[in-house]
């Protein structure tokens, strides 16, 4: 009986200790979300989870009094060939030991008064990058001094950045960590070597860190996330120490490298690392792993159990008690561990003969709705740095500031962009999940973290999806400051903006790309300049900051067109309707049409050859193209002056060393595209009226020509009153009362049309769509959505 119910017991244990963990580095402003996600999912279903990100630790503990000492110590022991840059920092070695935990301080927000020193005295020792720091009056004002501190305190981290990479740790970045190792690294082979070798110092102080945290939780399972290619050596490294400790911990990776650089993994040595390697989203693929992962532990510990019971009933000569064995227990199946492996999703391993295997059995996907809501408990969220690296205000919104990450909807509702890997899932599974329970996650999350900035970490979060979440945020006045990536797309009218705006938006990024209708078509990207134009000063309108992702070198991009889409940077910038921008170098991919159709896009492949390691990046020829590579430094200084303000009326020649084409686009083209008119009112009868202001008060007055109906609004900045007949102030009146009361009120405008007082207002609806009654509404916030 005993045996019995000592099987029942271990079988009851059902959660394994979870340790999720973020290598270095990513952002040092803000957790990238993915070990949240999965702990709000996992923890959902019952599992213990511990997450911690060691790109922030290893950063807070390298920065420390403690920590530059060492780093001191090991410059002077290891008799490093300096450069005069570095040989000058160790010779202010104490001054770096002074500063550093003020400045840390500072960064982290808990000692701003900090910030005139840094501005106005020689409180920190500076070397190369202030060498060409530029003007902070300009860029941040007179009343920008935080701001200015900011920006001076990541040049001076930046400075130390450097010397460490130069010297103690020659892997180290702080937005990346050994990235070139990672990157199209089709053969395994030096990331190997890298690992195999000694570790060096920062190896060193976060192996320190893992050592610790794996003391603290005891975990039965390690996973890693992977989001890019300089998390990669680090999650390796620290797997490696999981393997050498706790031999029997199984390691875990999954994330955005994978999911692009490893679909065709075959190499083995990579899990002598790592035990499985999940791709795309990791909910799905971790549900079915841990339970087998725990259904495996379970068998193993009740197999052990049975083995010592029928060796003390042997031993005390009491047959009897084998009676009391499950049969099945005493007959496991040899390769039962097998059967249910096979069951796994989207997972890689290495099976009994060595070899790499894919394991994907056809379960469906988690649903978005289902996923949960992020978790960020035990994540340090107060000890994280707002950073200023660069003066670009959408870069800005990156490094500075805790923001909480969460998504609209899964994948894209585009999908079709022919540089871009619509062939993944992470793009091509287009699932949206209700306006409802996303408010009720961000109020979950701010419940939790304090903090109300959001990212919508979408692909392109779309249009509909945004309205309906605004929507929402209003009716139960949940207030939250938020930006995220959207398409320029006509969907987004200034109606439309004016909503996002005062649901909290105050950016958005979008993909302009080429800056060219010919090009734009061929990459299908569905958006023309003229639409561009319209739509990025709809929200420049409503008070939303734009930022333009732009493309240089996409295939068959002629010179004319190069400088033909800086000319319309140049007029957006001139007009004032984005604010900020970025040039990307076009790079084909494994899994975007271009990468898969090359001859479709004039192009030729040239390699590499898929190797037994990562796979994605591809080099290639463009006969019919420019030569892109000289491009790129002209276009970045045009873009970087046009940001400020200056040079506007330059001849785009100023920006180039070499001969290039003038501009073929009219000067204008951009003011064109603003001056057509748009629809008028009456257009847009299928519309649903919503109104931002409060409830208006109502009364009636006399004058020479009879009563008047005056309605009065109180509103945030200005009160304003609206004069009419009594008739149609007393509709207006009803209407506007349901629509600030009830948001759920889906009143479209023709509906409101038939309400209308046509006989006693002794005019039509459509005449009074034009009257200055209805403009002025219009003006303060009466939307048609």
């Amino acid at each position: 009986m005993y045996l019995c119910g000592k099987l029942s017991f271990v079988a009851s244990v059902s959660t394994f200790r979870i340790l999720l963990i973020t290598p270095p580095l990513t952002q040092l402003n803000t957790p990238y979300p993915a070990t949240a996600y999965i702990k709000g999912f996992l923890s959902g279903r019952g599992y213990a989870v511990t997450q911690a990100d060691l790109g922030l630790e290893l950063v807070l503990r390298m920065f420390s009094a403690a920590g530059l000492k060492r780093v001191f110590a090991e410059i002077e022991q290891g008799h490093y060939e300096l450069s005069d840059n570095a040989r000058r920092m160790v010779r202010l070695q104490r001054s770096y030991i002074t500063t550093i935990e003020p400045v840390i301080r500072f960064l982290q927000n808990k000692d701003t008064t900090l910030a005139p020193r840094i501005c106005h005295s020689r409180f920190l020792p500076e070397a190369a990058r202030f060498d060409n720091i530029a003007d902070l009056e300009g860029a941040f004002g007179t009343m920008g001094l935080t701001d200015q501190a900011r920006h001076l305190a990541t040049l001076y981290l930046e400075d130390l950045g450097d010397l460490i990479k130069e010297t103690v740790g020659p892997q180290f970045g702080f937005s990346r960590y050994a990235e070139k190792l990672a990157l199209s690294a089709t053969s395994f082979e030096p990331l190997y070597e890298a690992l195999l070798a000694e570790p060096n110092l920062v190896d060193r102080m976060l192996l320190e860190l893992l050592d610790e945290l794996l003391e603290r939780v005891r975990p039965d399972v390690v996973g890693f996330t992977v989001p890019f290619p300089g998390n990669l050596y680090g999650a390796l490294r620290l797997a490696g120490r999981v393997k050498a400790r706790f031999p029997q911990t199984q390691t875990l990776m999954g994330g955005g490298y994978p999911n692009t650089e490893l679909r065709q993994l075959k190499e083995p040595r990579f899990f002598d690392y790592i035990d499985y390697l999940t791709l795309d989203d990791g909910e799905g693929p971790w549900l079915r792993l841990l339970e087998y992962l725990q259904a495996q532990a379970e068998r193993q510990t009740e197999l052990v159990e049975v083995q010592e019971v029928v060796s003390q009933a042997v031993r005390a000569q009491d047959p009897p008690a084998l009676q009391y064995i499950p049969s099945e227990t005493l007959r496991q199946p040899q390769h039962h561990g097998l059967v249910e492996q096979a069951k796994l999703q989207r997972t890689f391993l290495r099976n009994e003969a060595g070899e790499v295997e894919y394991v994907n059995y056809p379960h469906a996907d988690i649903p978005h709705p289902e996923v949960g809501t992020p978790d960020y408990s035990d994540l340090l969220l107060t000890e994280y740095l707002s950073v200023i690296e660069v003066l670009n205000p959408m870069h800005r919104l990156w490094s500075d500031g805790r923001w909480n990450k969460l998504t609209i909807a899964h994948g894209c509702y585009w999908k079709r962009c022919s540089f871009c890997d619509v062939t993944l899932d992470y793009i091509s599974r287009y699932e949206t999940a209700p306006a409802t329970l996303l408010v009720d996650r961000i109020e979950q999350i701010v419940r939790q973290t304090g903090q109300t900035g959001f990212h919508f970490v979408d692909e392109a979060a779309p249009p509909l999806a945004l309205r309906d979440l605004a929507i929402e945020l209003l009716k139960r006045r949940v207030s939250i400051t938020w930006w995220g990536n959207i398409r320029f797309e006509k969907t987004f009218s200034p109606d439309l903006c004016r909503l996002l705006a005062a649901a909290g938006c105050i950016a958005v990024s979008g993909g302009l790309e080429v800056a060219s209708d010919r090009l734009l078509a061929l990459m299908e990207k569905g958006v023309t300049i003229a639409q561009v134009a319209r739509v990025t000063d709809g929200f420049t309108q409503a008070g939303i900051m734009v930022h333009a992702y732009l493309m240089y070198g996409f295939p068959t991009q002629t010179a004319q067109e190069t400088v033909d889409s800086l000319e319309v940077v140049r007029q957006l910038f001139g007009a004032g309707i984005v604010q900020s921008g970025y040039w990307h170098r076009f790079s084909m991919t494994a899994h975007s049409p271009v990468g898969k159709n090359p001859a479709k896009y004039n192009v030729v492949a040239i390699g590499p050859e898929p190797g037994n390691f990562a796979w994605n990046d591809l080099w290639h020829d463009d006969p019919t193209g420019a030569d892109h590579e000289q491009f790129g430094p002209g276009l970045a200084k045009a873009l970087y002056n046009y940001m400020h303000g200056v040079a506007l009326q330059e001849p785009l020649q100023f920006w180039f060393d070499f001969k290039v084409p003038r501009a073929t686009l009219p000067r204008q083209l951009v003011q064109q595209a603003l001056q057509e008119p748009g629809k008028p009112d009456v257009a847009k009868q299928n519309l649903r009226l919503f109104w931002l202001g409060n409830s208006p008060e109502f009364c009636l007055t006399d004058n020479k020509k009879g009563q008047r109906a005056v309605l009065t609004f109180y509103e945030q900045a200005e009160d304003f009153e609206v004069k009419t007949s009594p008739a149609i102030g007393e509709w207006l009146h009803q209407l506007l009362v349901q629509l600030s009361a009830d948001y759920d009120a889906k009143i479209l405008l023709k509906e409101a049309a038939h309400t209308f007082p046509t006989k006693a207002a002794g005019s039509s609806f459509e005449s009074f769509l034009a009257s200055p009654t209805w403009l002025l509404l219009r003006e303060k916030g009466l939307l048609l959505l």
